[in-house]
């Protein structure tokens, strides 16, 4: 999402949307991780958690880490929101993800996949930025800036609907085979939420693809095994998918 207006801090109409859903789906049921990280964005947008910058100063763009090497942008942008809705459908949205994940993967193995996933999709956002410009000569692509954790959902999305057994998805009415359902809520966000960063959500699908679907994956997991000693355990279809992604 693009941050288009500084935000208010205290309790706003979505943050209470957020508590209520939380609540609602029971919080016995949120793994440790995926709740402090609900918890920590949720302080961190309401100003609760004093940190030295705002959301307008860490928005991620190809020109901010390739031209002025803006490190801080490159891995705060995540976890920073533009609004109280922003920050509910995001953070709402990631109780439904971790809660799947965390469980299968571990607490452990989960943060650190996060961690690489959240840098991939910073990696991917200013790279496409760029390479879109060179294609367009559009500048616009090199110097819109972004902030959000929905290019890492999207990545997640990706990994849970490959975890999952194939089965159809209903989004907004359609009916989608699991595979093509990220790329269905791809142009829907971008149709109906004209805020939304479409070239950050593309990014996340493409470093979930990654990690899903190619031998990036299997690097990422021995690399986590590594530091962890505990494996990464997926579902028997997981690495049927890694070999046909479009099959």
């Amino acid at each position: 999402m693009t941050p288009s207006q500084r935000r208010q801090r205290g309790l706003q109409y979505g943050i209470f949307l957020l508590c209520m859903q939380a609540l609602n789906f029971g919080l016995e049921k949120i793994p440790p991780a995926t709740l402090i990280g609900v918890i920590v964005q949720t302080l961190l947008y309401t100003g609760l958690v004093q940190v030295p910058w705002n959301a307008e100063e860490v928005c991620i763009s190809a020109v901010k880490i390739i031209k002025y090497r803006d490190w801080r942008s490159f891995f705060l942008s995540n976890f920073e929101h533009g609004s109280d809705m922003h920050l509910y459908y995001n953070m709402f949205s990631f109780i439904l993800k971790g809660s799947f994940l965390e469980p299968i993967y571990g607490t452990t193995n989960f943060v650190l996949l996060l961690v690489i996933l959240s840098t991939g999709c910073s990696v991917m956002y200013v790279s496409l930025g760029y390479i879109l410009m060179q294609l367009t000569g559009d500048y616009g692509y090199f110097t819109t800036c972004a902030i959000g954790f929905s290019a890492t959902l999207f990545a997640l999305k990706v990994i849970v609907l490959c975890e999952e057994h194939d089965r159809l998805h209903n989004v907004s009415g359609f009916i989608v085979q699991s595979k093509l359902t990220v790329w269905v809520e791809l142009i829907l966000i971008h149709l109906l939420v004209p805020n939304s960063s479409f070239v950050g959500h593309l990014g996340g699908i493409l470093v979930g693809c990654l990690y899903s679907y190619t031998f990036v994956g299997e690097i990422i997991d021995n690399l986590i095994h590594m530091i962890t000693g505990t494996p990464i355990i997926h579902e028997e279809q997981f690495y049927r998918k890694r070999n046909t992604l479009f099959t």
